[in-house]
């Protein structure tokens, strides 16, 4: 555990009771801080009482008198669409309003840290897509290297309960919009930006404010490194606006797809190899292509970005390269589950969207592919330029009827359920293909979530090639 400093002997409101908010009130208990738990959920409530834990309504109106701080979950808006009430009555008062992020950053280094041989660091990846496997990949090498390394944030351990850094050790972490958006200090030694796509609009009241708050981790921060993915307009800008001019080493600049080789340090990735270019000439290669963990354009990005974090520690191109060879993915992430007579079964769960399911299916030449849930506004319109590399489609779900009119000549099968949809796609299978699920859809119509629907494709896959 991390303890919070700062508030010895205040009085610190708490507003959620999730995993992070739970380990936040513990890390200000351990700090000297006097914590005050409220949760909107009853049921929330109920459980955290049951478990010990003593609750303050922070609904009344003299709840927040005396109090030096509100520390908020990520998932409560504070500006966009509406402030909770709880937060908006915090800004009148003049209460600071911070989140667990901006505690960690404001706790985690110590007196102790300057007497270390090697004092720990802290990586910070976010991004619209990949900034999870690239968080992992990036531990995953470290790992394999014999450093020290915890990883925490937005993917595993909430980042007050991580153990505090030892001598050399390095702290990963993946920070989402919504993390980003609030915390009041944010100060890592390498900041990753993978790329930006529209998601969380109404949160952060459009584009603008989306990139806003992505970008607050490079210019609130002022990291030693900053590696930018610059294949959209808006890197390029952060890029821009970080660097001191083209040569400017500090900012390394990365690319699925675009050569980059008039820059001080660039990492990019064309036709399946990584390239790292440093002051005019390439100084490392890599062969992505039999990499079975990271398929695809998207995964080459975020093993470009992975690579460049890690070589910014000083890890040799040769170390990094022999870890991306064992990295088996993330689960629902483009994850190889299993192969039988040449056919590979891939699960993207985690493709909720049309960008995301667009990635999965530029990943592979020949597949057949499992999509369908609950659709999202738009349907899958904007896959059309993909579904050339799609054999047939194997339809699920509450919209598996209206994605079947988007598909135009694609074949297609109304399968609704996963079980009906895998063994349909692994009998028509033949070798050299892939049998995808990347549903382009939400999971709530059949699962509660998109892990426990990656979970039935997996467990009936395993069942089907007897894994």
């Amino acid at each position: 555990m991390i303890p919070v400093k700062g508030y010895k002997g205040e009085k610190v409101a708490v507003l959620g009771l999730g995993r992070s908010g739970l380990a936040t009130a513990a890390a200000l208990l351990a700090g000297g801080a006097q914590p005050l738990l409220w949760d909107d959920s009853p049921e929330t409530r109920s459980k955290v009482a049951a478990d010990g834990h003593a609750l303050t309504d922070l609904t009344r109106q003299s709840a927040l008198d005396g109090v030096a701080a509100l520390i908020t979950s990520p998932g409560i808006p504070h500006l966009y669409p509406t402030a909770h009430p709880i937060i908006a009555r915090a800004l009148e008062a003049g209460i600071p309003v911070d989140n667990d992020i901006g505690l960690f950053f404001q706790s985690a280094a110590g007196d102790e840290w300057a007497e270390m041989e090697t004092p720990p660091k802290v990586i910070a990846v976010t991004g619209s897509n990949g900034k999870s496997t690239t968080t992992a990949l990036i531990h995953h090498i470290l790992t394999e290297a014999g450093r020290p390394c915890q990883m925490a944030g937005n993917i595993g351990t909430g980042v007050l309960s991580i153990d505090p850094p030892v001598d050399g050790e390095v702290i990963v972490l993946e920070l989402s919009s919504y993390q980003t958006e609030l915390a009041r200090a944010l100060t890592p030694d390498v900041a990753v930006f993978t790329n930006l796509s529209p998601d969380h609009l109404d949160r952060h009241g459009g584009m603008g404010g989306y990139f806003a708050a992505k970008s607050r981790l490079f210019t609130l921060g002022g990291p030693d490194r900053a590696v930018i993915g610059v294949d959209e307009v808006e890197g390029r800008f952060l890029a821009g606006q970080l660097a001191q001019g083209p040569a400017d080493d500090r900012v390394i600049r990365v690319s699925s797809g675009t050569k980059l080789e008039g820059f001080g340090w660039s990492v990019f990735a064309r036709k399946g190899f990584l390239a790292e270019w440093r002051k005019g000439r390439q100084v490392a290669s890599i062969d992505l292509r039999e990499i079975k963990g990271l398929p695809g354009a998207h995964n080459h990005q975020n093993a470009c970005a992975a690579y460049a974090a890690c070589r910014s520690l000083g890890l040799a191109p040769k170390l990094i390269e022999g870890a991306l060879h064992s990295f088996a993915g993330l689960p629902h992430r483009s994850q190889l589950v299993g192969e039988r007579a040449g056919v590979r079964f891939v699960n993207d769960s985690k493709a909720t969207n049309v960008d995301s399911a667009a990635k999965a299916l530029q990943a592979f030449p020949k597949i057949r592919w499992i999509a369908g849930g609950l659709g999202k506004e738009g349907g899958i319109a904007g896959l059309k330029p993909y579904l050339p590399s799609v054999v047939k489609a194997y339809l699920i779900g509450h919209s598996a009827r209206d994605f079947a009119l988007e598909l135009g000549d694609t074949p297609h099968e109304i399968c609704e359920t996963m079980e009906r949809a895998v063994t349909s796609a692994a009998a028509d299978a033949q070798a050299g293909e892939v049998v995808l699920l990347a549903p382009a859809a939400a999971s709530f119509d059949q699962y509660p979530n998109f892990e426990k629907r990656g979970e039935d494709f997996t467990a009936r896959v395993k069942a089907l090639i007897g894994a």
